[in-house]
């Protein structure tokens, strides 16, 4: 339940400039607002961190290495401020942050946080070769994802009242996926120091596979909503792109895992398969980028369904980047050089979509800002007109 003493927007949008006459009437309105902020907070909003993140790689693998670190730095900033709102949820609105963990639709945003943790692992690694940091990095992702899948997949399985699978699933389940395979690419890159070549590797590839496995799972249930229900262009969330972006991870992982282990036991002896299971989940994800394109088209200009900012549609930027990055891999381990013209394409088009994201996000606190320093001066100037009438 929503604390009753917060009101909605559109109730403090009715409200005649006169119910401000006191000095503090504003900041208890723009306290209320923030704090409503807060309490709604997706689990989900890590994505723009895990979207700057593998856009910031791809920048720095095709030498816009200034972009990188701007990137870089933006990400840093974004990482820790939701770490501290996520914390500040916890505690105040302890109720609604619990209630998302046995959501079907919002449960799964919270492994954006084990990719983000990851993905800023992985810069920091590529970006400035420090792979202590990195690797403590890696450590917290780690815990983080036996506390979170083992939580969320529990929940949900012991709920008692549970949606049907037309309301209940999207594709945001799907960054599971990119949080398990997250793992073995940071793995992959800093090698932990804390097993054996051996052993690290079979850790690695544990994950790799795995995370395989489990999008086979996710994504029959996913097409089979797909194929058998109404599907309205209001059930076309952003976080559908992660149908391709976790096919992308995937492959990434097992271009790392190749690079890595090709001559360590176990994964030198399927190395065939390695590099063959890598190219399926590429090309899976190729197959996904026309469809979803098609469906945007039919969501946005068909039915002209109204583009507005939301945090899921950093979900959307995510899969772009990790295409690129995935693809320039594939491109070295198959020897296939003609692919990095691709991944060159998809970082542009990724580069273009965290802007247009970026800055639907930067929008929506500086119109609130100018409609605080608005509705300030209109204040003023009615006490002010009121004191000239009523001296």
């Amino acid at each position: 339940m929503r604390d009753a003493g917060i009101m909605n927007d559109a109730a403090y949008s009715k409200l005649p400039i006169g119910c401000f006459p006191r000095e503090n009437s504003l900041s208890a309105w723009a306290s209320a607002k923030l704090a409503k902020r807060v309490e709604e907070l997706h689990p989900a909003y890590f994505a723009l961190v895990m979207a700057t993140g593998i856009v910031s790689t791809g920048c720095y693998l095709f030498k816009l290495k200034d972009l990188a670190f701007i990137l870089f730095a933006v990400n840093i900033l974004a990482y820790f401020s939701l770490c501290l709102l996520y914390a500040i949820r916890a505690i105040v609105f302890q109720s609604r942050f619990t209630e998302d963990w046995s959501s079907h639709k919002r449960a799964f945003g919270f492994f954006t946080v084990i990719a983000a943790t990851n993905v800023l692992g992985t810069q920091i690694n590529l970006l400035f070769h420090n792979w202590q940091l990195a690797e403590v990095l890696f450590w917290i992702g780690l815990v983080l994802w036996l506390v979170t899948t083992y939580g969320i997949f529990v929940l949900l399985i012991v709920k008692k009242d549970k949606p049907s699978i037309e309301t209940g699933i999207n594709g945001g389940w799907l960054v599971s996926v990119v949080a398990t395979e997250s793992i073995c690419v940071l793995g992959c890159q800093i090698n932990p120091h804390f097993l054996t070549g051996d052993v690290l590797a079979l850790f690695n590839l544990s994950f790799w596979l795995f995370g395989g496995m489990l999008y086979i799972w996710l994504i029959s249930l996913i097409v089979y909503r797909y194929m058998f229900f109404s599907f309205e262009p209001t059930d076309l969330i952003p976080p559908y792109w992660i149908n391709m972006g976790a096919m992308a991870i995937t492959t990434l992982a097992g271009c790392e895992l190749g690079k890595t282990f090709e001559a360590v036991e176990p994964v030198c002896q399927i190395m065939p398969f390695v590099k063959g299971l890598t190219t399926m989940y590429w090309a899976t994800a190729s197959w996904w980028i026309p469809m979803l394109f098609a469906l945007g088209v039919w969501r946005h200009g068909v039915k002209r369904l109204k583009f507005s900012y939301d945090p899921l549609y950093w979900g959307l930027v995510f899969p772009l980047g990790m295409y690129s990055v995935c693809t320039l891999k594939l491109s070295i381990l198959l020897n296939i050089p003609v692919l990095s013209n691709l991944a060159r394409v998809f970082i542009v088009i990724g580069l273009i979509a965290w802007l247009v994201t970026f800055l639907s996000m930067a929008k929506r606190p500086l119109f609130a800002c100018l409609f605080f320093v608005s509705t300030a001066w209109r204040s003023s100037q009615h006490q002010y007109n009121q004191k000239k009438e009523n001296p």
